[in-house]
């Protein structure tokens, strides 16, 4: 694992983009087309906005894939990762193909069915993810399952993960936060050839510490599985990086 530490003088997003579309260049001059999987949240902001403005990536020959999004809510809720994406993404680069998490299918279940047998068919070139304020990676809070085989799953949301999406300004309250989402799977994230983590802001501080600090990995911090990725490479700011220094 490739741990880079920008101060506030230099753009973690600009480096993580460069390095994204290195990739996904790589990829489609190889083998015609690149896979990737994409995270949404404020943890992204700045990488994708960044991303976009690369114009030498052919996103016509891209494929996307969605890491999660919450059970039960529409696409047209502001919290909506898959309007998240349409708006910040998909509208400004059209990739080729895109898959979405539908969130608010009638049985969550049977959606994760339809992606699995979606995914298992194509090799992930490059997955794009951050962390959550409880070391969550996609939506696998802890302690996180490091075992399953499948692809996506449905999972519940412990209170520390809704309350930072309620702190985050895309809910009004904490009862309006689902409790359950659709979730890429850790085993499914770690399958990516190459994976770009970027975590920036203060409050993400003290997870970084307790997953990327030291040899340890555990499901009490999923992303410290990170460590065990040959190809994963950690964008982080001064402020995030602070109990590393």
């Amino acid at each position: 694992m490739n741990i880079n530490i920008y101060s506030s003088k230099h753009n973690m997003g600009e480096a993580a983009a460069q390095k994204a579309a290195e990739i996904l260049k790589d990829a489609i001059n190889n083998k015609g087309e690149a896979n990737f999987v994409i995270a949404t949240g404020a943890s992204q902001f700045e990488f994708l906005e960044n991303l976009i403005k690369i114009n030498l990536i052919n996103w016509s020959k891209t494929i996307m894939f969605h890491l999660d999004e919450y059970v039960g809510l529409p696409e047209d809720h502001p919290a909506s990762f898959r309007k998240y994406l349409k708006d910040r993404f998909i509208n400004k680069v059209h990739p080729g193909n895109f898959y979405f998490v539908q969130g608010d299918a009638p049985d969550p279940k049977q959606e994760c069915e339809r992606l699995n047998q979606i995914i298992s068919q194509k090799k992930i070139d490059v997955s794009f993810v951050g962390i959550g304020e409880n070391g969550h990676l996609a939506f696998n809070d802890p302690p996180a399952d490091f075992g399953t085989e499948k692809p996506y799953m449905v999972v519940q949301l412990d209170e520390a993960c809704r309350k930072q999406q309620l702190g985050e300004g895309w809910f009004k309250s904490l009862d309006n936060v689902p409790k359950r989402a659709i979730s890429m799977s850790v085993k499914q994230i770690m399958k990516s050839k190459n994976i770009i983590c970027t975590v920036p802001d203060r409050r993400k501080a003290e997870a970084v510490k307790n997953c990327f600090k030291g040899d340890k990995v555990s499901p009490d911090f999923p992303a410290s599985i990170l460590k065990k990725h040959d190809t994963c490479f950690v964008f982080l700011d001064d402020q995030s990086s602070i109990y590393l220094k």
